[in-house]
């Protein structure tokens, strides 16, 4: 019964993450370790490696000789494994499926766990700093009608995730929690990242997407050029206003922007580069020297057709940034 209720429970978190625009490559279950015989060779290579000793009836890893501030107990008094002796079978499992670099990202009440996962991986032989890298996350709180909901596992007052994507939508929650780094905690206030205006970041973003492409049905309507037609003859060089210059600084910057996010694993850093991307392509938007569309009877000229293809760029570099962080790029608002 054991077994029957936890592939009902997997798949119903597999669904939820699922349902959230959540996909992982590899399930990996706890208990194959122990059916495959990787912990008791695990404790095995760690006495070759002379990193256990005996005392006090219990096995124990000598993590202090690499930092920690205790050493470990790997088997109880009472012959029970510790949670410590699967997640060294657990990094070893990994190690040997080729993974030169594992990285944890645990919970802020684990923050002690640091220093003994870092310490693990040296007793097995492995320098940490290369092979390891520990993220600690924050606690989310959850703010309604500007009430902070107490959530208690003893009281039963729980809101799920699924829940709460059903009340606030997937896109904002996954842009309201992308857009702040791991470590720090975060307040969702619900009625903010629902509201309909620009003080919503993902609405902000979204909207500026919608805006390029609706712009560039208007040049179709127009009968213009299409975006990539004007881009055989485009000139740079045509967008000399103030505002252009910035907005084409904005767009070369997100190679680096996507580079350095996924170097330091903190995705807000494309969060932040959209909203401000879209906030100077908002500027230039509303300045009347700037304008992309002929007025009237007004002939296209090349310029209008430059800064259609800036509008495109725009769109393209925002719809990109959208769906890295997991979030729709709609046409219409």
């Amino acid at each position: 019964m054991r077994r029957v209720g936890y592939d009902i429970q997997l798949k119903l978190q597999q669904k939820s993450l699922a349902d959230f625009n959540t996909h992982f490559d590899v399930w990996f279950s706890e208990v194959s370790l122990h059916e495959g015989g990787e912990v008791p060779q695990t404790l095995a290579r760690l006495k070759e490696l002379g990193h256990v000793f005996e005392e006090g009836g219990a096995l124990w890893m000598r993590t202090t000789d690499f930092g920690d501030d205790k050493d470990r107990v790997l088997i109880k008094s009472d012959g029970e494994l510790t949670y410590f002796a699967s997640d060294t079978a657990y990094y070893l499992n990994k190690r040997e499926r080729g993974f030169e670099h594992c990285i944890y990202l645990l919970g802020a009440d684990h923050h002690g766990y640091v220093g003994r996962l870092k310490a693990m991986a040296a007793c097995v032989g492995d320098d940490p700093d290369q092979t390891l890298d520990v993220m600690i996350g924050q606690l989310v709180k959850i703010l309604r009608d500007g009430q902070e909901l107490k959530l208690s596992k003893r009281a039963g007052t729980l809101v799920t995730l699924e829940e709460l994507a059903e009340e606030i939508g997937v896109d904002a929650l996954r842009y309201s929690l992308g857009r702040y780094p791991a470590d720090s905690p975060l307040v969702l206030d619900v009625a903010e990242i629902t509201k309909a205006s620009n003080d919503n970041p993902v609405y902000y973003v979204q909207y500026g997407h919608a805006r390029t492409c609706r712009m560039m049905e208007n040049a179709k309507d127009l009968g213009m050029r299409t975006a990539a037609e004007a881009l055989a003859d485009f000139d740079p060089a045509l967008l000399a206003h103030e505002l252009e210059g910035t907005l084409l600084r904005a767009l070369a910057e997100y190679p680096r922007v996507v580079a350095s996010a996924a170097e330091l694993r903190e995705p807000h850093r494309i969060a932040r580069y959209l909203e401000d991307t879209t906030s100077s392509f908002n500027k230039w938007y509303d300045a009347k020297e700037c304008r992309m569309l002929p007025q009237g009877d007004e002939p296209v000229t090349p310029v209008n057709e430059a800064r259609l293809v800036l509008v495109a760029a725009v769109r393209t570099v925002l719809a990109n940034g959208l769906d890295l962080l997991g979030v729709s790029a709609p046409e219409r608002m």
